[in-house]
């Protein structure tokens, strides 16, 4: 039996619905005869209370009065979400993607891990993980984000009792974003000092240099000399040279920024007082965070033309550098040779997983928020493969670039490659400036470098910080007529927190922020994600919203990933860790034992949310115990696309293509809680469109 509006079209027309609706109606699905293809109109003006769109003509599917009760059970909260704003340009949200996922992790991260873990026998963990593990969680991210346009707290309106997952991301992105600006302040200081004649770590005339700087090395041995300990003897025999005693040399560029830019301690138990220059670097760059941010993702959107283009072109200048400095090929083949025996400790696993996590910016919440401002219709699996591969091959080329100047080094100093320089999360601000210290013209080089490394970490920042923003004003959306405010009120915060890691003792508190925080964490976060979107929620379900998004219908190989290659290797890797746990450690210096108990904390902390709200949303729903639990798998009436038109379209979507019964509509837990999507999808037939395979 048709409805009033239904009556009305079939006597006039659309100037007949026009008239019944006061001239509040506007057609927004429209069906071609010959192609009996969907269109949908985006007017991106809610109507709430009136249905405002009609069927196609030819479509005799009868409407039940739940489909009008389902319109109108929007809420005013689901309403303020279409203010969130949204992409100006689709490109933006590309550029965006590879902007946070190529970042500081690339040229500043993944060098040193692989530095520390052998080389090239990091790499092979480092490609297993990036396929089985972080291009199928990268692609689950991004298509949740964009399906239901929530953050990464309301997304888990799909099942509330994992809602806790989506407060550990947060958290993650709130602690990692803290250290993060840190390592931004240290580009903005090196920044700084480049404007000179003469960089600040070439030669060993200044106030911070020690006796063993390497460039009284070089010196000496130009002059046809060799040094015994610190002391320049020419004229030495072939045994006499066998027999000098060989001290521990450092390149100028390491002692400029331990002994200059960090003013180290020697240890986490020496904090000493704040290094008042990188406190102003530190207080500049959330400066900078909070206007890029001002007005969310419409004014980062504009920034990352530039932010996510202008470091390759950098990097490819220092490549060519690099690879024509002398000795560069002994770092290149330490780069690319593995060494097996290490493929069998747990660190090296560890680290490669926690890499590819932090580097592509899994469980961070980041991709879901970016996501979440997407077009319904965006291809995100175009996206999703281009960023992840993308991000792969910088930080592989980045390595090529890093190892070839580590090469030079060990010529330089005499030294095996593995031996030129300690590895930690300064080994980025030691090599890089070296190479930099070789160029003609080497101030406008490192001007041009530390800018790169800049709009790098600003990226990386922008996406992480508008993580937790985005979750504050979803959670509180009346916050958002004050966003300004809030924005720098949370900044504010931001810096006082950080700026621990501006002191003396600075170095070792960040590290141990790094170790514990983007680590451990982050795997079982992603871990307990991908079973829950796969067995709880349905990865029949997932794919055909994937289906409904982009046309494509995933095959074999993504159901295979999601429900048993990752969630398998994530468990392997963590048992694996657990079971060869190795503590906290900088350099030669290891942590006292409280200072690894506040690391673990700090990677509990992330944790601690999913039990604590999975008790809190099972205290606060209605019935008994196994009807609270039933519940609480099950999604949210307010689950589903968050836009007005777009729950439309999906819903008609799933009817034209016959991927849902004509009569089936959502199921009701209660009167409170419905859902919008059916609780099955029962195949009718196979779609009408030609099948495409996505890999």
């Amino acid at each position: 039996m048709f409805k009033k509006r239904d009556k009305a079209r079939l006597a006039g027309g659309d100037e007949a619905m026009n008239t019944e609706f006061g001239g509040h109606y506007r057609p927004n699905i429209s069906q071609s005869p010959s192609s009996n293809t969907i269109e949908s109109g985006r007017s991106g003006r809610p109507l709430i209370a009136k249905r405002t769109s009609q069927r196609s003509s030819n479509d005799s599917i009868p409407e039940k009065a739940a489909t009008e009760d389902r319109e109108k059970s929007i809420s005013s909260s689901e309403e303020s979400k279409l203010s969130r704003g949204g992409w100006g340009k689709q490109i933006e949200f590309t550029l965006s993607c590879i902007g946070f996922c190529v970042g500081l992790g690339n040229v500043w991260r993944f060098p040193y891990k692989c530095y520390k873990n052998g080389g090239g026998a990091f790499l092979i963990p480092y490609f297993v993980m990036l396929v089985l593990t972080g291009i199928p969680m990268y692609f689950m991210e991004l298509s949740l984000g964009q399906y239901a346009s929530m953050g990464p707290i309301a997304i888990w309106n799909l099942a509330p009792i994992f809602r806790g997952l989506g407060y550990g991301m947060v958290t993650i992105a709130f602690l990692v974003s803290l250290y993060y600006n840190v390592i931004i302040a240290w580009v903005l200081y090196y920044l700084f000092v480049s404007f000179t004649d003469t960089l600040p770590w070439i030669g060993c005339d200044n106030p911070w240099n020690t006796i063993y700087c390497g460039k009284i090395k070089e010196d000496c041995m130009k002059e046809g000399g060799v040094m015994d300990n610190i002391t320049c003897r020419y004229n030495l025999t072939d045994d006499e040279i066998a027999n000098v005693t060989k001290a521990p040399w450092k390149h100028p560029s390491e002692e400029f920024f331990k002994k200059e830019v960090l003013r180290q301690s020697d240890g986490i138990e020496e904090m000493g007082g704040i290094s008042w220059h990188l406190a102003m670097c530190l207080f500049l760059s959330w400066i900078t965070i909070f206007l890029c941010l001002l007005k969310g993702v419409k004014s980062s959107g504009k920034v990352v033309y530039i932010t996510a283009t202008f470091p390759y072109v950098v990097l490819f200048i220092l490549f060519i550098r690099g690879v024509t400095l002398e000795g560069a090929g002994a770092g290149i083949v330490f780069y690319i040779t593995p060494n097996f025996t290490r493929l069998g400790e747990a660190q090296v696993w560890g680290d490669a997983a926690s890499q590819i996590f932090f580097s592509l910016g899994l469980a961070f919440g980041s991709l879901t928020t970016m996501a979440s401002y997407n077009k319904f219709s965006n291809n995100i699996y175009r996206d999703a493969m281009l960023v992840s591969v993308l991000n792969c091959a910088t930080s592989v080329f980045a390595g090529f670039v890093i190892f070839s100047i580590i090469g030079f080094m060990a010529h330089d100093l005499g030294v095996d490659v593995k031996d030129v320089v300690d590895d930690g999360p300064g080994l980025a601000f030691i090599a890089y400036p070296e190479a930099l210290s070789r160029l003609p013209g080497a101030p406008v080089w490192s001007v041009l470098f530390f800018s790169m490394l800049l709009t790098l970490g600003l990226d990386s920042q922008f996406a992480q910080f508008e993580t937790v923003t985005t979750a504050i004003f979803d959670s509180m959306p009346r916050l958002r007529v004050k966003k300004p405010m809030v924005t720098g009120v949370i900044c504010l915060g931001c810096f006082f927190l950080s700026l621990p890691m501006a002191c003396d003792g600075g170095m070792y508190l960040l590290h141990i922020m790094d170790w514990y925080t983007a680590g451990f964490s982050l795997m079982v976060i992603c871990l307990i994600e991908c079973l829950a979107v796969t067995y709880v929620y349905g990865i029949d379900r997932f794919c055909l919203h994937i289906y409904q998004m982009t046309n494509y219908k995933p095959n074999i190989w993504w159901k295979a990933s999601w429900m048993g290659i990752t969630p398998i290797m994530l468990f392997g890797v963590l048992v694996f860790n657990l079971y060869q746990h190795t503590p906290v450690y900088y350099e030669t210096y290891d942590y006292p034992h409280w200072a690894v108990v506040m690391g673990l904390l700090m990677a509990m902390v992330s944790l601690a949310w999913f039990p604590l709200m999975a008790f809190w949303e099972f205290y606060n729903v209605s019935g008994g115990y196994r009807e609270r639990f039933l519940k609480l798998l099950k999604p949210l009436r307010s689950w589903g696309p968050a836009r007005h038109d777009d729950r439309k379209v999906s819903r008609e979507l799933l009817l034209a293509r016959g991927l849902v019964p004509a009569d089936s509509e959502p199921t009701s837990r209660d009167e409170s809680e419905m859902s919008p999507v059916p609780e099955k999808y029962p195949l009718k037939r196979e779609p009408s469109i030609p099948e495409q395979s996505v890999v």
